[in-house]
């Protein structure tokens, strides 16, 4: 089994903080030729990614348990797993527009920043990565999945393979949709998932994430993206939780990292 490595105190100067990185080095990693380079995986909400005695102490997704056991059989190579932890402020930063309806302030440039500016070169600097948006990808939940898309949608010279797990596309009246007016023309493979009939009301109004995704679906083929950079899951059982993005995971990997 590889290894989790925790950085507790990563700076990002634009939000004056400093941020918990866990990047985990699958176990052909220490193994390989000294020469050989490893895609990168970008995961939110970094306190629920992996299975480890320092994560969260609810459910988590394990998804270094995940990957291992997809290189054991065979479906994906191995990738380095980069998670960011979210602060008490989560819904901010990880908000690239107002949403009145919540009285939330977008704060996410700052936390943009620091992914671009500050953690990539530095996972990069210290780590055998391999460079170019095919093999450079950013995962995340709710929220999380939000800012996957909007990151993909405005940097896919950066990020070629999106992961959007019941992502928040109706957040700030739908305003994703009217950003992501044509397809990127970079290489580019997105997966989106949602519970079918999946609604939360966490933030003072409704938000149907089985319908939502549906359209964004929709949407993104509208704009030309074909079936081998595009793939929908809703998953008839699903909830607004992590026991649920756990259970989808090893799909949503082999689909989006193979």
């Amino acid at each position: 089994m590889g290894h989790v490595h925790i950085i507790r105190d990563f700076p990002s100067p634009l939000e004056g903080r400093s941020r918990t990185v866990r990047i985990y080095t699958p176990d052909a990693y220490d193994s390989a030729p000294e020469g050989h380079r490893f895609p990168v995986l970008y995961m939110l909400d970094g306190q629920n990614v992996f299975a480890h005695p320092e994560s969260a102490v609810y459910e988590t997704w394990c998804a270094n348990l995940t990957l291992e056991h997809l290189v054991r059989e065979g479906s994906i190579e191995p990738w380095l797993l980069v998670a960011v932890d979210s602060t008490h402020n989560r819904l901010a930063e990880y908000s690239p527009w107002d949403e009145p309806r919540s009285n939330i302030r977008a704060q996410a440039e700052p936390y943009i920043r620091f992914l671009l500016d500050s953690l990539k070169p530095y996972v990069d600097r210290v780590y055998r990565t391999r460079q170019g948006p095919q093999w450079t990808g950013v995962m995340g939940s709710s929220l999380g999945g939000l800012m996957a898309l909007y990151l993909g949608r405005h940097y896919p010279d950066l990020f070629g393979r999106i992961g959007g797990l019941s992502p928040s596309v109706m957040w700030g009246w739908n305003r994703l949709f009217s950003e992501w007016t044509d397809h990127t023309q970079r290489w580019s493979r997105i997966y989106l998932d949602a519970g079918a009939e999946e609604i939360i009301d966490p933030v003072g109004y409704t938000m149907y994430y089985g319908d939502a995704t549906r359209d964004f679906y929709h949407h993104l083929k509208r704009l030309g993206y074909a079936d081998h950079e595009l793939h929908l899951v809703l998953d008839p059982a699903g909830h607004h939780h992590e026991l649920d993005w756990q259970r989808r995971l090893p799909f949503a990997m082999h689909w989006l990292l193979r």
